[in-house]
Formats: C-alpha cells, structure tokens, sequence
C-alpha cells in the first residue's frame, strides 16, 4: 500500500475552486406561506340610538367564520344587550348569541356593515339612592306627623329644639333629585 501524497502546485491552491469569490452567509431558503383573509364586518355602534360611538371592524368567528362576536362587544362597551338598529327607524330586535361562545346565532356576510344599538348595563347606585332616598322620606314624614318627636330624632334637630320647617325639607329633596338627574350620565361621559 502506497501513501497518500499530496500532490498540489502552488498555482492552484490561489484559484477557487467556484467562479463566485463571494459565497452567500445565508443560503436562500424558498419559503411557502398561505395567506387568508380573515373574513370581516364593519360595525356602526349606537348607544341607546344615539350615536355612533364607535365605529370598528370585528372579526367573524366560528366554524364557517360567519358569525359575529357578540360578547367581546358586550364585555368591551358595557352593554347588557345589543339589538339590530336602523339609523332611520331605530331599534330592531335583540341580536340573540350563544352563552357558551358568546358568538350571534344569525349568520353574516365578509363586508357587511351592520348598526347595532346597545343597552347598557344598569348602575348598582340608581336603585341603592332610590332606596336610601325613599326611607328616609317615610321616616321624615312618620316624625312629621307624629305629635311629640322620638328621642332619637330630637338629636338630631338644628337650631337647638326647633324643628326644621317641612318646606325646607321639601326644597331638599326636590333639589337632590334635581341634582340626581343632572348627574345621572357623569360618569357615562368620562374615559
């Protein structure tokens, strides 16, 4: 057995063995994609048929991609309810979802524009005032009409024993719910 000899010349080792100088640092890679288009509707949100307050597009959900997300819209706007709504005749009937998805039971079309209008969700603080309001009304009254004040109410007189006058009692409750019914969107209207 013969060894292996190196048999090179000193002319070939300066020549490339490619005609490219410059090799790629990264080989192209062909890579394959598949782009599909999500299907869309454009969504013209009223409040209680004033509006619009928002207007969005929102993607179609489900297994044919038809159908709308409706408790996304609920959670996001604060909305007990929406319903289909015409600009020109206003409020339509409920849109109904399914409560395990959250996604319409009606089927809708890629590009359609739909109006909905929403109701939204009742404040826990009406009917707590509405409460508190009224009971304190009948207890004004029962002392009122009563002939001698119990102790506890005469604790709590101004002036040192007089009582208040009844018109001044009625000029503050007239001017809370005044007060009441201006304010009732205070907080609606803020960020």
């Amino acid at each position: 057995m013969g060894e292996i000899e190196e048999a090179s010349t000193g002319s070939d080792e300066a020549s490339p063995l490619l005609p490219n100088p410059k090799p790629d640092p990264v080989p192209p890679t062909r890579t394959k994609s598949v782009r599909t288009k999500v299907p869309e509707v454009k969504v013209h949100l009223y409040k209680q048929g004033k509006g619009p307050i928002d207007e969005f597009t929102s993607s179609l959900g489900g297994w044919d991609q038809d159908q709308l997300e409706v408790r996304d819209i609920l959670d996001k706007y604060g909305f007990k309810s929406v319903y289909a709504f015409k600009p020109d005749s206003g409020r339509g009937l409920p849109i109904r979802f399914n409560p395990r998805n959250g996604r319409s039971i009606l089927t809708y079309r890629d590009g359609s524009e739909i109006y909905i209008d929403g109701e939204p969700k009742d404040s826990l603080i009406q009917p707590i005032t509405k409460i508190l309001v009224g009971v304190a009304l009948i207890t004004i009254l029962i002392v009122m009409v009563m002939k001698e004040s119990p102790e506890w109410a005469k604790k709590f007189n101004l002036g040192g024993g007089s009582n208040i006058p009844p018109w001044v009692l009625a000029a503050a409750v007239i001017l809370f719910t005044r007060v009441r019914k201006r304010t009732k969107d205070f907080f609606g209207k803020r960020p």
